[in-house]
Order: C-alpha cells, then structure tokens, then sequence
C-alpha cells in the first residue's frame, strides 16, 4: 500500500513548479492579502515567502496529509477544510486556486457554494484567478494506462503513475489514478471526477456569484484564449454593486 503521506510527498514530485505557478506568483506577490484555495502542500504559498511577500497569506485544503507538509513553513496560515465551508468575509484582496481546482467542483450546487464562499473573503474589488483545463481540447483522451509516468518518489522507489477514464458523463470525467511499481504490483488507486466547463458556462457561474471577467488567458504566457486554447485561465473580479 501507498499511504497518504507519501502520496502527497510524491504529488510534489510530480508536480514541480513550472509556468502555471510563476502566473499565480506574479499576482500573489502583487497582492497584500491572499487566499489559496485547494493549496495542496502549499508550495505556492511557500515561494511566496520565500519570494519575500510580507502580507498575509492563508492556505485551506481538505486533504490532512498535504496541509502536514505545508505546514513545515509556520508564517503561513494554513487551514484543513473545505471550499465550501469557509467562512470569511471581505478579508482579502486575492484569492486563487491553482492545479485546475476548480475542476473538483462536478456539481451545480458544489461550484456554487464554493464559489459564494471565495465572494464573502473577498474585499470589494477583489480578484479570484483560477484556471481550468478547456473542454474542446479533450485532455482525458490522453489519460491512458499508455501515456504512464514513470517516477522515483522520496525513498527512491521506481514507479510508475497511470490514469483510466471509467466515464464521460456530459462535462463531468470520471477516472482512476494508479500508482504501481514498475513490476506492476499496485501500490494506490484513488477516484475522481473532474468537471470540463467551457468559458460560457464558467461565465454564468462567476455572474451568479457576483464576479465578472477582467481578462482572459489561454495559456501560462497570458496569450489570447481561442477555441483551441489547452487551458482557461481567468482572471475575476468583485462585481460592483449598482445603486438605483
């Protein structure tokens, strides 16, 4: 078996900082208070410090054993819990949500709960910066036992990572993660769904919260977003509240 602990220690591993974190730093750096929701083991966050931001900056994830190595940097905040249940109000000035998050979100009433919490701790004016994988672009066809990454994890334990789609219901995915040895002995299989919204629907979601675009990126190099755009990358913003 592959326990928790070492499943977020290798999540690290196979995840290393790349183009999508050196976007969401841009804008952490620029912000005085920030909210990282779905922070996994925190290392945006993490950076941040190290980077020298002096603001607050908060952390909230439901995952025990991913908040452990977050917390190893004690001038953060971090908080185990879930979207949905936070309950700040008009406390920051940014939040994010990095790693394609906001896919976890597969239902209606999940994506609205989650997204009305992330509106209350924002301050008015506020900005949520997100990005999502583009539906038209059909990533799951690409998550094949074939397509496996082969890996050494933190013990120095070859293995080997694979994905398999169970189903495809409307713009939800469901698939399975799992981790093996190079032999083929399973060590972890875990189970998910992500949920593929294209801009519009994102759109109407965001209006219902009380958000609205400021801009809109295809890619981690802030390009124009088009129709074969891999990714969805959203920068939001507070609606104002109009006065009659």
């Amino acid at each position: 078996m592959y326990s928790d602990t070492e499943a977020a220690a290798l999540y690290d591993i196979l995840n290393p900082w790349g183009p999508s974190d050196d976007f969401y730093l841009s804008h952490v750096m620029a912000s005085p208070s920030v909210l990282d929701v779905g922070c996994g083991t925190g290392m945006l966050l993490r950076r941040a410090r190290e980077s020298g931001h002096t603001g607050r900056l908060c952390g909230v994830d439901p995952d025990h054993a991913s908040l452990e190595r977050a917390r190893t940097r004690d001038d953060v905040t971090w908080v185990e819990g879930r979207a949905e249940d936070m309950e700040w109000e008009g406390e920051f000035a940014l939040t994010v949500m990095a790693s394609n998050a906001f896919q976890v979100f597969v239902t209606d009433d999940q994506l609205r709960s989650a997204l009305a919490a992330i509106r209350r701790a924002l301050v008015p004016g506020g900005k949520f910066v997100f990005g999502t994988r583009n539906p038209l672009v059909r990533a799951w066809e690409g998550w094949t036992p074939e397509n496996a990454t082969d890996v050494i994890d933190h013990r120095g334990r070859a293995l080997r990572v694979s994905h398999r789609v169970e189903s495809v219901n409307g713009d939800v995915v469901t698939l399975t993660e799992t981790t093996a040895t190079r032999e083929g002995e399973t060590l972890r299989v875990d189970r998910g769904g992500l949920r593929f919204l294209d801009a519009e629907g994102i759109d109407g979601f965001l209006h219902e919260a009380g958000l609205e675009v400021e801009v809109r990126y295809g890619d981690w190099s802030r390009a124009s977003f088009t129709a074969t755009s891999d990714d969805i990358v959203t920068v939001a913003r507070v609606r104002p509240v109009t006065v009659v």
